[in-house]
């Protein structure tokens, strides 16, 4: 442990446990947030943090107990929301917005049996024949990106190439205009992200971005309604009975769930890949003298980054959980960045070995009802594209940190600096 590491791991043991506040956004800005799971799971696995920006909440940060919440859906509902709420975020939101203008819920923040009618109609599009038919497309455009990378001189991988990449496979799945796609990820990041941080500017300048997405979005619902049924994510809801008449407010609520979900888990593992290859030389090493490792080496990632690091719920009644009363009413936030380092389930859960025995034991895309119905599309994603970047680079050089996202929900990066060298 070196020495800023030592500071930062005994400023997280020396804060009292009441006063433990786990979704502070500025520590995972800054990568801090390790040492306070590790107290966490260690002295308080569930723990009630009485005050912060998002009100009172519950902190589940082992393994089984995620699990034990997630899986509970009867007992911890999702339809007040799963992210943890900041209060000025909801008042400034209305402010500007206005309630009937925010947006609404999707199917992600439905209980059952409405859940599984939304979440039926586009499963169809994220199923493993419509995916062997994407695969192609999606390999033929990772190589045009990297084809078009430069070499020998620093650029930005985020933007040149996860941000592209999951831009050009969101538009796939939404049939979006192709030329319009980098509206998708800049959408995705106007969303999740407060004023001052990412593209944000303002309260305004966020309602503005929101309501282009939303008018964009209501034109082509309008255009697949009345066009014959397609394969793509808004033609099937428009023509699956169970969702061709759903309100307005569940539409953008949906549009939302799709592009932040379908952006952030893809865009950021292909981060933290280049990034931790890097910082552990002998596993990308490992990798280079065998490519067959490409899979679980994606699944290795997409535990270490955990790339969204929670969900919330609320209890529907008082529940017992690892000897605490969770009253009803009362927000518990489920920590998979913590659970995917749960020594008790996770051997060597410190370090990022891309040849685990059981690599897709994560918790990175949930469990239960709401398990991310667009997980084989991020890991097909994933493993096309470090199949094409093997085949062309012998490195991707990381040149800086990364500057990381001011967000204890979206565990990503705004920059990663890398050279590819060039061969002599």
């Amino acid at each position: 442990m070196n020495v800023a590491s030592k500071i930062i791991a005994d400023e997280a043991y020396a804060t009292p446990l009441a006063q433990l506040n786990p979704g502070k956004a500025s520590r995972f800005q800054d990568d801090t947030i390790w040492p306070i799971f590790e107290r966490l799971r260690r002295e308080d696995p569930v723990h009630f943090t009485p005050e912060s920006e998002y009100g009172p909440y519950w902190s589940v940060t082992r393994w089984n107990d995620i699990v034990a919440v997630d899986t509970n859906h009867q007992a911890f509902s999702s339809a007040e929301g799963i992210g943890l709420p900041n209060l000025e975020a909801i008042k400034e939101q209305e402010r500007v917005m206005g309630e009937r203008r925010r947006g609404g819920a999707g199917f992600i923040t439905m209980d059952e049996p409405e859940h599984s009618k939304h979440r039926k109609a586009v499963n169809p599009t994220v199923a493993p024949a419509n995916l062997a038919t994407m695969a192609p497309v999606v390999r033929e455009r990772a190589g045009q990106i990297l084809d078009a990378l430069p070499i020998g001189r620093e650029f930005d991988w985020v933007d040149l190439v996860s941000k592209e990449l999951t831009a050009m496979t969101l538009a796939s799945l939404f049939d979006f205009p192709f030329e319009d796609r980098r509206k998708l990820p800049y959408w995705s990041d106007m969303i999740t992200n407060m004023p001052g941080h990412g593209p944000v500017k303002s309260w305004e300048h966020k309602a503005e971005a929101a309501m282009e997405c939303f008018n964009t979005f209501t034109r082509l619902w309008n255009e697949r309604l009345n066009s014959e049924p397609a394969n793509d994510l808004i033609s099937m809801l428009t023509h699956n009975p169970e969702t061709r008449n759903m309100d307005v407010q569940q539409y953008q609520g949906t549009v939302v769930l799709l592009i932040v979900g379908g952006n952030d888990t893809t865009r950021n593992t292909i981060s933290g890949s280049v990034y931790e290859l890097n910082r552990n030389p002998d596993q990308y090493a490992k990798l280079r003298a065998n490519p067959g490792l490409v899979t679980s080496m994606v699944s290795e990632t997409i535990r270490w980054q955990t790339p969204l690091a929670h969900m919330s719920r609320v209890a529907t009644r008082d529940v017992e959980l690892a000897g605490k009363t969770i009253r009803k009413g009362e927000r518990v936030v489920m920590w998979y960045i913590s659970g995917n380092r749960d020594e008790t389930k996770i051997d060597r859960p410190d370090e990022y070995v891309i040849d685990r025995a059981r690599p897709r034991e994560h918790l990175s895309f949930g469990f239960g009802i709401h398990r991310c119905v667009g997980n084989r599309v991020a890991e097909m994603q994933l493993t096309i594209i470090w199949e094409e970047i093997l085949k062309r680079f012998p490195e991707i050089k990381v040149v800086g940190e990364p500057t990381r996202t001011y967000s204890a929900f979206v565990h990503g990066f705004e920059t990663l600096p890398v050279v590819i060298p060039a061969r002599f």
